[in-house]
């Protein structure tokens, strides 16, 4: 494997690619890894603040909540040492990549639509003028009183901030009673995040129609407007609320053959009606009589470490891989190998201490199972949706079919066991020993 230089500029230029990556997250490794294999220069666009910066010197520091100064950093810094591509590895920094490309000139997604695939209300509007299937939308300030707008409301909704992601903070509302109550948690989920950029801590709520369906996720990438899909996921869990927990993924999905070029017809559509051009996109969908509709279109590749059930081409390349050879100008494969698989996103079982994980050789040992990764350390605080927005960890499986590997991680999560001590016990503890 190929070494990665993140502090050298010794490697030719057309090698070098900023990837932007927050200071804690899944993907800069996977990122990183993909680099090396394709003997690229990484230099890494760190969020940190210049307190932090002072003491830890990384190449290049930048602040993600200032997105002015990240970008004029970011540019001057690309001006002195010049780069094939700049990447934000999630949904953290897709904005400033975009704004930072266009001002060097480099392959990007103009940044409006970078900016409407970050923002769920830039994300409607935009949507509503190109005529994609979407649900019905208002927008309200967190100051609003839920009370007057559950008057008004249509039955089932749905309560969603504007900006975070992994489904935090989305509650499904059947009664007015339940909308009062989901509005109050999630604008008190955005306000606890430090609510939007440049509202003084305060944000948005979206409040949407609910759309029953099965739920999928397309994995693609975008060359000069062009979709190419890489991967089609089923949810075969219902995903019915009051929260959204995602869990499994497989693939290939077990719709029919037309639903599915739909759901791709759909995508492509809502791409263009964003105005989206280059790049990974990761979008969210929902499927029933009357066709798909599209739920979210993020800028960015699929999330945490799911990204490992997929490979492409000849030679077991990863969708990092394929992301960065298409930023370079290289031509990838955008074939993904045949087989089924499936990745299972282990969800948080309760708000407490994760004290134990027991029996995971016995999951391990599940026919189909390929690997499992607890992500989260012990002794950390757990905190399950919608205020949370991590997984324990992830189960990956391989099978014949889609369905078959759905059995595997359904059995191989069924024989792992999570110790947790929940919070009012630790509470007593304390008092006891007080």
């Amino acid at each position: 494997m190929a070494t990665v230089y993140p502090n050298s500029m010794t490697t030719p230029t057309n090698d070098r690619v900023i990837l932007l990556t927050p200071s804690l997250t899944y993907r800069a490794t996977a990122f990183l890894e993909a680099a090396a294999r394709l003997k690229l220069e990484v230099v890494r666009g760190l969020d940190m603040p210049s307190p932090l910066a002072k003491y830890w010197h990384p190449t290049l520091p930048l602040d993600f909540r200032a997105p002015d100064r990240a970008v004029r950093d970011l540019v001057r810094f690309a001006r002195a040492h010049p780069v094939r591509a700049i990447l934000s590895v999630d949904d953290a920094a897709t904005v400033i990549a975009a704004r930072a490309c266009e001002e060097l000139g480099l392959s990007h997604n103009p940044p409006a639509a970078a900016a409407a695939a970050r923002d769920k209300y830039l994300m409607r509007q935009a949507l509503d003028r190109g005529k994609a299937p979407g649900a019905r939308w208002l927008r309200y300030h967190t100051d609003a009183d839920p009370e007057v707008i559950a008057r008004d409301v249509e039955y089932p909704c749905v309560v969603k901030p504007t900006q975070l992601s992994a489904s935090q903070g989305v509650i499904r509302a059947n009664t007015p009673d339940q909308f009062m109550d989901a509005f109050r948690r999630s604008r008190a989920i955005v306000l606890a995040a430090g609510g939007e950029p440049g509202m003084g801590g305060a944000g948005h709520l979206l409040v949407e129609e609910y759309i029953p369906g099965a739920e999928v996720v397309l994995e693609g990438l975008l060359a000069q407007g062009r979709l190419h899909t890489l991967a089609l996921f089923d949810k075969p869990d219902p995903l019915v609320g009051p929260f959204f927990e995602e869990t499994i993924y497989t693939i290939p999905s077990r719709l029919s053959e037309a639903a599915q070029r739909a759901t791709t017809d759909c995508c492509s559509a809502a791409c263009a009606a964003l105005g989206l051009r280059e790049g990974p996109i990761h979008a969210e969908f929902r499927v029933n009589e009357r066709g798909p509709w599209v739920l979210e279109v993020a800028a960015r590749s699929i999330g945490g470490l799911c990204s490992r059930i997929l490979q492409f081409g000849a030679g077991n390349v990863s969708l990092e891989e394929l992301i960065l050879s298409h930023a370079m100008g290289y031509s990838p494969s955008y074939e993904r190998e045949l087989g089924a698989g499936g990745v299972m996103m282990i969800p948080i079982p309760g708000a407490g201490v994760l004290r134990a994980v027991e029996g995971l050789e016995e999951a391990r040992a599940v026919p189909g199972i390929e690997e499992i990764e607890i992500t989260l350390p012990l002794k950390h605080n757990l905190v399950p949706l919608p205020e949370g927005s991590s997984y324990l960890g992830f189960i990956f499986a391989r099978a014949e079919r889609p369905e078959q590997a759905e059995a595997a991680l359904r059995a191989a999560h069924r024989r792992i066991r999570f110790l947790v001590t929940p919070h009012y016990r630790l509470m007593a503890q304390s008092r006891e020993e007080g």
